[in-house]
């Protein structure tokens, strides 16, 4: 079963669920391998602090008890393996795909959520690099479009493909008919 979220935030779900006149299948594209250290880097930085947090409440506001001890170590280690392993996952889950008809992002572990905007629907692209992206030559492309279920997010690309890539859609939504609203 697939779930479909269209340019105007409508979902539909079901075996087959087309969008933009072809029979919707798996995007393409993988996020630039790169992205994997980029988003490691991001989590450690969320959970480093939260397991320091946890271990010094532990030594400075407890007496110290073994069985405290021991969940407090393993509720660091299992924070410090989900900022690990979670970049690889998503890597390998997340996917998205330009056409001549529409942008297509694919995203979610549990929830498959598919996104489908059409060229028409599109009205402005943008493309992010924050400070860790650009140490990695990294950026995002944010495609908005009037649909209430909010922008569509490439993340992850080599900057010059994010540039190019942004460059092609204004292109092609330029040459659309269309009102993108």
């Amino acid at each position: 079963m697939r779930t479909v979220t269209d340019a105007d935030g409508a979902r539909r779900d079901g075996p087959g669920v087309r969008g933009a006149g072809a029979l919707l299948r798996p995007p393409r594209n993988q996020m630039d391998r790169r992205a994997v250290p980029v988003w490691t880097i991001e989590l450690l930085f969320l959970t480093v602090p939260v397991v320091a947090g946890a271990v010094a409440a532990y030594w400075i506001f407890t007496s110290r008890p073994v069985w405290l001890g021991v969940l407090t170590g393993g509720f660091a280690v299992l924070l410090l393996t989900l900022a690990v392993v979670t970049p690889h996952a998503h890597h390998r889950l997340n996917r998205w795909e330009v056409t001549d008809e529409a942008v297509y992002t694919r995203t979610g572990w549990f929830t498959h959520v598919w996104r489908v905007a059409p060229m028409s629907r599109i009205q402005t692209v943008d493309t992010e690099r924050g400070p860790v992206k650009r140490l990695f030559g990294l950026a995002d492309v944010r495609v908005t479009t009037a649909s209430a279920a909010g922008a569509i997010k490439i993340e992850a690309l080599d900057h010059e493909l994010a540039a190019e890539l942004a460059e092609r859609l204004t292109a092609m939504t330029q040459a659309t008919p269309g009102d993108a609203t």
